[in-house]
C-alpha cells in the first residue's frame, strides 16, 4: 500500500494532517475539538482509534488545541519537542514522547525527519515523512526560509507548502499594524511569493502532489496562491491542491514512479 496523506482542515481556525502507510496512521497537529476532529476523521474514512500517534509542530492553539483531549479520550501517543512540551498547558498526556528537531525517528512503517523552522514559538519544527520509497514534505508556520529547510524538502514526491498571505492584501487588510508585522515578519508565516521562491529552489522532478496550505481567509485567496505556485510549476492544475479550512482535502497517494 503506498504512502498517502489528507487534511482535516488547514488555516488559522484549526489544522490537522493525516499521513498513512499500511497500518500506520499519523496525525500532524490537531487544532480542532474532539468532536470536530472525530467528525472530520470519519469524513476521510478513518477514526481516532486508528491513530498510531499525534505529532505536534508547535504550541499555537490552531495546531495543539485539540491534541491533549483527543489523545486522552483515545489513548493516543503524542510526540513533541522539549520546547513545545514546556509550553503545553492542557494537562497530562496518556503517552508522551520527545524528539530532537534534527534527528530522524520512526513510528510503525514511517520514518520521520523533523527539521526546525523560524516561527514565533518555543521550539517549532516541521516534518518530512518517508516509507523508504516516497517522501512527503510538510511546511507551514514559518516566517522565512533557511538553507536547512531547502535541503530538507528537496526532492519530495509530495509537498504541503504554506501560502499564508498575499503581501498586498496583508498590508491593506484589517489586521492591526502589530499583527501585520508579526504575520509578515521573519518568525511569522510564508507569503505566496516566499512559497513560490522556495518551490523554485527545490528539485521537483519527483513531485506528484503539491498542496497550498494554511491560507489566511482575510489576507489571501485560493486564486492568488494558485497563481504564485503555477508560475513555478508551469501552469495547469495537475497535482496542485488548495487546502481548505473547512474541507481540508481528500486522500492523495504517492505512487512509485516507473
Amino acid at each position: 500500500m503506498p504512502m498517502r496523506f489528507a487534511s482535516l482542515g488547514s488555516g488559522s481556525r484549526g489544522n490537522a494532517t493525516l499521513v498513512e502507510r499500511g497500518a500506520t496512521l499519523l496525525m500532524v497537529d490537531c487544532g480542532f475539538s474532539c468532536a470536530e476532529a472525530e467528525r472530520r476523521l470519519r469524513r476521510l474514512g478513518r477514526s481516532a482509534a486508528q491513530l498510531s500517534a499525534i505529532l505536534v509542530t508547535h504550541e499555537h492553539a490552531d495546531h495543539i488545541g485539540g491534541v491533549a483531549r483527543l489523545a486522552r479520550r483515545h489513548r493516543i501517543p503524542v510526540w513533541m519537542t522539549a520546547g513545545t512540551a514546556a509550553m503545553h498547558r492542557d494537562g497530562e498526556l496518556p503517552e508522551q514522547h520527545g524528539f530532537n528537531g534534527h534527528e530522524t525517528f520512526s513510528i510503525g512503517e514511517l520514518e520521520i525527519h523533523p527539521y526546525p523552522v523560524p516561527h514565533d514559538a518555543r521550539e517549532p519544527c516541521q516534518f518530512v515523512f518517508s516509507d523508504g520509497a516516497q517522501r512527503l514534505g510538510i511546511l507551514t508556520d514559518a516566517g522565512s526560509v533557511t538553507e536547512h529547510m531547502v535541503r530538507s524538502l528537496d526532492g519530495c514526491d509530495g509537498l504541503l507548502l504554506e501560502c499564508n498571505h498575499d503581501p498586498h492584501m496583508l498590508a491593506t487588510g484589517p489586521y492591526s499594524p502589530r499583527l501585520k508585522d508579526r504575520v509578515g515578519g521573519r518568525l511569522g508565516h510564508l507569503s505566496n511569493p516566499q512559497a513560490a521562491a522556495l518551490l523554485a529552489r527545490l528539485d521537483n522532478r519527483r513531485l506528484q502532489h503539491l498542496v497550498a496550505a494554511h491560507l489566511s481567509d482575510k489576507n489571501n485567496t485560493p486564486d492568488l496562491a494558485r497563481q504564485a505556485l503555477q508560475a513555478v510549476t508551469g501552469g495547469g492544475d495537475d497535482g496542485l491542491v488548495i487546502a481548505d479550512q473547512v474541507e481540508g482535502f481528500g486522500w492523495r497517494e504517492l505512487v512509485a514512479s516507473g
